[in-house]
């Protein structure tokens, strides 16, 4: 019976030590999910696939390359995600690390579709220069670290006031995740695309740099003409109408919301029928 007890004891032993693996796991990836370190580790899978392939194909100079990147991983992992890690050791010191991560539901794209074109039609009418981007899938956390924090609800009155001229928070990005207004006076990194037009200003390039980095929808509205203008993917946008402007915006944002309502829906409609 003793050895017995033992055995069963080792069992349970060993599955609690695998399901603790899988949930720090677990963890770290919601920690770098709303970083570029989600790009750099798709990289590092193209190494090792390529690694393994030229094993064996027998492409020996190939592999010896790709076997020095992988004994060389280690190190340069830590340079590269250095502020990765800082912010996941940050957050393990707050307690943060271990707590329940925010539920998707709390995303109302209608409800930020409405608030920016509200806002954005009136400060078009007034040449009130504004710069505002929404995050997607790929994180913008680092930019969001460059501005004033306010975590606010977003609404059209807010975008309005932070940028009327002279005030803090006029001068810089408004950062947008989910329903909430992260961030404002945010630094975006500027586009050095020599094809850009020498009409556009800092916003514009801003806007445009924001957009060849992440996956970001990134509004702007011109204090010289009013104009409003998008940017997405690298490409720009300009001199948008109300209705043009609402009907991209509204592309670019409902269609990947609602794949992913109906995504969570289907889990829950399979839960409760199991449960």
């Amino acid at each position: 019976m003793p050895f017995a007890d033992f055995t069963v004891w080792k069992y349970l032993a060993s599955i609690v030590d695998i399901l603790l693996v899988w949930y720090v796991i677990y963890k770290l990836i919601n920690v770098i999910r709303g970083t570029k370190a989600v790009q750099l580790l798709k990289g590092i899978l193209v190494i090792l696939l390529v690694r393994v392939v030229s094993e064996y194909l027998g492409l020996k100079t190939l592999s010896w390359m790709m076997q020095q990147a992988i004994n060389w991983g280690f190190l340069a992992i830590i340079i590269i995600f250095q502020p990765e890690l800082r912010r996941a050791l940050e957050q393990l010191g707050r307690g943060r690390f271990f707590s329940r991560s925010g539920s998707p539901d709390d995303d109302d794209p209608e409800k930020t579709i409405a608030a920016i074109i509200k806002a954005t039609d009136y400060m078009a009418k007034r040449r009130i220069g504004a710069l505002i981007s929404i995050e997607k899938e790929t994180g913008m956390s680092d930019y969001i670290e460059t501005g004033i924090p306010l975590d606010s609800k977003i609404s059209s009155e807010l975008l309005i006031n932070i940028f009327i001229p002279n005030t803090p928070l006029h001068d810089g990005a408004v950062i947008i995740q989910k329903n909430n207004v992260s961030a404002a006076a945010c630094y975006l990194p500027l586009s050095e695309s020599p094809f850009i037009s020498k009409e556009l200003g800092t916003r514009h390039r801003a806007a445009l740099g924001i957009s060849e980095v992440t996956d970001s929808i990134t509004v702007v509205v011109s204090e010289e003409t009013g104009g409003i203008s998008l940017t997405k993917n690298g490409e720009l946008h300009r001199d948008l109408n109300t209705d043009e402007f609402k009907e991209l915006l509204s592309s670019e944002l409902l269609v990947n919301t609602k794949v992913k309502q109906a995504s969570s829906a289907r889990w829950n409609w399979r839960g409760k029928k199991n449960g």
